[in-house]
Formats: structure tokens, sequence, C-alpha cells
């Protein structure tokens, strides 16, 4: 063996890491590990075509491709009992102009939320919270027919490029705009209502269990009804607590417990003590 190495140690190790054991890696293995690469390509096809194409022969060369890819990909994982993922292409494929519609009045929210925005085609190229949105739409598709690794993944390939944490099993509404964007985490079981605005930095979150396999498939994020306003780096948990409409969430809040309508809830200014330095000739100097 070149370099020195002992052909004996290369076999032993091989030998070590074919081993199929009972630990989560070989779980993981066995349930089965779509390409990222694939699924990535997959999702950014899917979303340019929703968004963007218009073209009849286009959409005729397109849309059997792209079906044929996600069926491959279906292939490659788990499904429920009884889904074929032939049954799970065809009414994916019913539900894209629903999707288009959908993102269409999220890219209106964003131009009538934001005054910096100078028409309907700079959102659509220049915003991240529509990209993490549109991937959202089409992965929650997908999620509700029953595919569960897949969404996820694509939701977590919108998370690296945005820093927009949005959970494929999230159910929401009409009309969503998140301003900015960055840090914004959206739960599994977060329902968010029509007309909803979201800042950087806001969390709907859940209370932190010690066993967690206990609250699987339970209600652990909050409920925010329609027409709620989230200011930046609020943070509101809980599977119980409910916003309710019309409210107003100021920056930094932190919420355990739900709030009626027309609710606003800001929390109290940190003291702040304003001194007048004096100046040095010598060196930088801050007395704290």
């Amino acid at each position: 063996m070149s370099g020195g190495l002992s052909e004996e140690v290369v076999k032993e190790t091989i030998a070590e890491l074919s081993k199929s054991g009972d630990d989560a890696l070989t779980k993981a293995a066995a349930e089965g590990l779509p390409s990222p690469d694939e699924v990535v390509d997959w999702v950014e096809r899917a979303k340019r075509l929703i968004m963007a194409e218009r073209d009849r022969s286009a959409l005729r060369s397109e849309i059997p491709r792209l079906a044929e890819r996600l069926l491959r990909l279906l292939r490659s994982v788990p499904l429920p009992d009884g889904v074929a993922p032939e049954e799970v292409v065809e009414r994916f494929l019913r539900r894209l102009p629903a999707v288009r519609a959908r993102l269409a009045e999220d890219v209106e929210a964003a131009f009538e939320g934001d005054p910096a925005a100078r028409s309907f085609a700079e959102i659509l190229v220049s915003y991240p919270s529509i990209r993490a949105i549109a991937v959202y739409r089409i992965a929650h598709e997908l999620h509700e027919l029953g595919v569960s690794l897949l969404p996820r993944m694509m939701t977590e390939h919108a998370h690296g490029l945005t820093g927009i944490d949005i959970h494929p099993g999230a159910r929401i509404g009409r009309r969503f705009f998140v301003d900015h964007g960055t840090g914004v985490v959206v739960g599994e079981t977060a329902e968010i209502g029509d007309n909803v605005r979201l800042y950087q930095g806001v969390t709907l979150g859940a209370r932190s269990p010690r066993k967690g396999d206990l609250l699987r498939g339970q209600k652990r994020h909050p409920t925010i009804e329609d027409d709620v306003t989230i200011y930046a780096g609020a943070t509101i948990l809980g599977g119980d607590t409910t916003i309710g409409r019309g409210s107003v969430i100021g920056g930094n809040v932190w919420l355990l417990e739900s709030v009626p309508p027309d609710s606003k809830v800001i929390a109290d200014p940190p003291t702040q003590s304003v001194r007048t330095r004096t100046p040095r000739t010598d060196q930088l100097y801050w007395d704290i």
C-alpha cells in the first residue's frame, strides 16, 4: 500500500464500516436516502415552472419531465401503506394551479406590504421570503399527500439559502408575507391564517420537551389568526397559544400564552443610562 498504509488496516476498516447494526445511521440508510442534489434540482425546476413559465409548448414538455423525476424520487422513499407513487404524482400535478394562485397572492402581499418594492418582478427575483415561501408551498402539497422525507429536504434547502425555516407541515393561509426574513422559524404544527406578516427573527416554536417522542404527532406550535403582524425578534411558543385576529405583536416579545383578538403586545423597554464621556487624547477610552 502506497504511503506505508497497511492493507490489513484498510480491510479491518472496511469490514467494520460495512456491518449492519441497530443504530440510527443503519436505520436511516434502510429507510432510503435520496440524493440531496436531485431533490434540490427538482424543487427549483418546479418552482420556476410554477412561477414563471407560461408558454404552452414549454409546459407541455416540462410537466411530463417534472412528473417523471418526481416519480423516481418517490420510489426511493417510503410512502404510507396503500399509497402508490403514481397516485401521488397525479394528485400533485392537479394541485399546481392552486399553488400558483397562492404564490401570486403572496407576491401581491409583499408588494403591498413593503414600500421599498418597485415592481412585482423585483419581488419575484430578489426577495428571499418569496423563494422560501414558494418552496414551502410546493413541499407542503407533497407533505399533505403523505410524503415525509422529500418535503423536509426541500424546505431545508430553502432554509440554507434564505435563513427562513418553514416546516412543510405548517399550515399557512393566503397572502403570507415575511419581511427581510432572516432567522424566521415556523414549526411543524404551526397554523397561520390569512394576511399575516412576519418580520426577521420571529419564532413560532414549541416548548422544549424532555422527551420528544411523547409529543410527536401532537400540536406543539402556536396558532396565528388572520390579519396579525409580528415584529422582529418575537418568540411565540406552545401548541395551546393562539394570537387573536388583528393583533400586533411587538419586537422581542416572549409569549407562552394566548392573546385575544385586536391585542397589542409590547415588551417593556430596558432601562438605559446615557452618560457623557471625558475626551482622551492619548488613547481610545470608554469607562463602562
